[in-house]
């Protein structure tokens, strides 16, 4: 299993391989064969065309590739699949991440406890409160927050819960050494020390707009339930509530004035059928009966 993991954390580091090829190279049981194939056999492995298979041969066997992972085992934490330490929800996940990388608090991935929170970048005047109502009776529950590091609701819910004393999990959209927002490089260092800051890129990838699309997934994926502070009729975050639901978790939804258009989106969802909460008490009492497996 250790030289598995380690041709993992190596194709990890080639931009040429997708998820796709590496779900393929699972279900084949065929990693190991990656570095004894030849790009004809590449190209028949992972239904590639010649160029294509050309390239992956050539990255894997590249110099730049071995200093890459070098550098990022110096830098940060490695987390695959087959990893005890790896998220226990996010093992269930469709289109699960084969490979995370972690800056700080480790150990807080072993945790059942752990509910997301989201919501718009452009919060409205209210938002601050909305947040802080939900976040202070989860942190003194013990829950901890995690949250996608974007402007607004999700830097709100980092920072509150480092004020109240509590753990948060930042999931980012690109490399650590590309912080975005470049504004939360201060919110960057507090949550390495204080808290846990996660990806599934390499640190040398830059961030690339399909990205936090996709790493909505991780965010309701690694996370009890999530929860929805505001957001517009055609909110990002409305993502990651499709992303939640499809996983089979639970959703609750905070309510806004049919005035205000960053409660749009919450109260559409309200309307069909999503749970309404207006504070943590809420949430944790829709959760009693919630036994960790």
């Amino acid at each position: 299993m250790t030289k598995i993991r380690e041709i993992i954390i190596h194709l990890h580091h080639i931009p040429h391989m997708t998820r796709s090829m590496f779900r393929r190279l699972l279900q084949l049981n065929a990693f190991t064969a990656i570095f004894t194939s030849s790009p004809s056999d590449l190209q028949e492995l992972l239904q590639l065309n010649k160029g294509k298979a050309n390239r992956l041969y050539h990255a894997i066997h590249d110099d730049r590739t071995y200093q890459r992972v070098k550098e990022t085992k110096a830098y940060c934490k490695i987390i695959t699949f087959f990893d005890e330490l790896y998220p226990h929800q996010l093992r269930y996940i469709p289109d699960f991440p084969f490979v995370l990388y972690g800056i700080g608090n480790t150990h807080l991935l072993k945790s059942k406890k752990i509910i997301s929170i989201v919501g718009t970048r452009r919060p409205s005047n209210e938002g601050r409160e909305k947040t802080r109502r939900i976040v202070k009776p989860l942190v003194q529950a013990d829950w901890i927050i995690a949250s996608g590091f974007a402007r607004g609701i999700d830097s709100y819910a980092h920072r509150m819960t480092l004020a109240e004393g509590g753990h948060t999990i930042a999931i980012l959209g690109g490399g650590f050494h590309f912080i975005y927002p470049k504004e939360h490089h201060y919110l960057f260092q507090l949550m390495s020390q204080k808290g846990l800051v996660l990806t599934e890129y390499p640190p040398f990838m830059k961030p690339r707009k399909y990205f936090f699309p996709e790493r909505n997934r991780i965010i309701s994926g690694i996370a009890q339930s999530t929860i929805l502070i505001e957001a517009k009729e055609r909110s990002g975050s409305l993502i990651t509530i499709d992303q939640a639901l499809e996983q089979g978790k639970d959703v609750y939804v905070v309510p806004g004035s049919p005035l205000q258009e960053q409660a749009e989106g919450c109260n559409m969802l309200i309307q069909e059928g999503a749970q309404l909460v207006l504070n943590g008490e809420d949430i944790l009492r829709q959760m009693a009966d919630f036994s960790p497996l």
